[in-house]
């Protein structure tokens, strides 16, 4: 959705320049397409591969085999058996497109008193608020009336539930898996919605300094099942503006695969250093990605983590690799490789962690940054005074 939703923000500037009589009309038309016919797109629920918590978006998104935090439940529900002791709670909130698209993410996760299970419901939402409807700005007589502009939101839910258990574990090696149920709910104001459902897995193995991890997103594949509605009034007009007028639509997103090895280094006694590379895989085709086949592509992601006594923390990843024209070069059409930058750094003090993330939602060519902040709360019960 991502991409549908930059061109709805470009319209957006256009409107707040200058009014125009067509802008919620393409707007509509944007969204409308996003749905289809039933069928697979490489980019359906594209707002479920942005990424959740300020230290993997900083890290690039290569997470799939360190994450071990209440995010785990996006990064790889199987990382949920870091959590023992106590319920972490964890919220990020961050905003694209200088404020007009908002993301959000909150969990909770909730250790078995074995210690060996861990329960987690997580909550994403990524909104397009207040964006103008200029359908009936036009009289039947011609005349312009802005008291008929009225607002709507188009936003993306994603629920997930996961549970995650230690299968075998000993002084020096462990593995676990996890599972998530996904539900999505997707809604253009008053105009679409559409309900899915899908699954999520993932395993979790370490020995020594040494973490491999793998996810299946959309292992069952996730659809997104479209409704629409629109007054007798809406169709009139959409029909006069030659748009098509949809009734119902299924819209399938294909599983995926994320396959990650970390390595911890221990500098000194206080520093120590986590890489981490994960590999996207898609089964859908060729993209334009670092390899890139047909069916399958491959998108590398890396993070680095410094970490200081395990209370300070720098990092950085580079992501998205892609292949676009020169700066410049539009005769030649010389292509080069591009990519996405952050960087980020964290503070965890007791049962309090904070983090922030310096993103780009481009690529270094075409910068689009945001900042991102997320922050971790272990829920401990305070010991009553006798």
């Amino acid at each position: 959705m991502i991409d549908k939703v930059i061109e709805i923000i470009a319209y957006w500037k256009v409107y707040r320049m200058k009014l125009n009589k067509n802008l919620t009309l393409t707007i509509l038309s944007v969204f409308l397409t996003l749905s289809g016919w039933a069928q697979f797109r490489k980019y359906s629920n594209e707002f479920l591969n942005i990424g959740a918590g300020a230290r993997g978006l900083a890290m690039g998104g290569a997470q799939v085999a360190s994450s071990q935090d209440g995010t785990s439940g996006y990064w790889n529900p199987a990382g949920l058996t870091g959590i023992k002791d106590y319920p972490v709670l964890s919220l990020m909130h961050a905003e694209y497109f200088a404020g007009i698209g908002k993301y959000d993410f909150l969990s909770l996760a909730i250790p078995m008193t074995d210690k060996k299970r861990t329960l987690g419901i997580s909550i994403l939402r990524f909104g397009v608020d207040d964006i103008p409807n200029t359908l009936f700005l036009i009289e039947p007589d011609g005349s312009i009336n802005y008291n008929n502009i009225r607002s709507f939101s188009s936003a993306d839910y994603a629920f997930l539930l996961s549970y995650a258990q230690t299968i075998r574990k000993t002084e020096t090696k462990s593995l676990s898996f996890g599972v998530n149920a996904k539900i999505i709910h997707r809604n253009v104001g008053t105009f679409a919605s559409a309900w899915g459902f899908g699954l999520d897995a993932g395993i979790q193995y370490q020995t020594g300094r040494w973490k491999l991890g793998l996810a299946a997103r959309d292992l069952t594949t996730t659809f997104n099942a479209w409704t629409f509605n629109f007054t007798e009034q809406e169709k009139e007009i959409l029909y006069l503006t030659n748009n098509d007028i949809p009734v119902k639509s299924t819209e399938l997103t294909a599983p995926r695969l994320v396959a990650g090895a970390a390595y911890d280094f221990k500098l000194s006694k206080d520093i120590n250093l986590l890489t981490e590379v994960n590999m996207d895989i898609t089964f859908d085709g060729k993209r334009n990605v670092l390899v890139s086949a047909d069916p399958v592509s491959v998108d590398p992601r890396i993070g680095l983590e410094l970490g200081y006594k395990q209370i300070i923390f720098l990092r950085t990843g580079i992501y998205n690799f892609q292949q676009a024209l020169a700066d410049g070069d539009t005769l030649n059409q010389k292509k080069v490789w591009i990519y996405q930058p952050s960087i980020g750094v964290g503070f965890k003090l007791k049962h309090i962690g904070i983090d922030y993330a310096f993103t780009n939602l481009a690529n270094q060519s075409n910068p689009l940054y945001t900042h991102i902040f997320s922050l971790r709360l272990n829920l401990v019960k305070t010991k009553k005074k006798s």
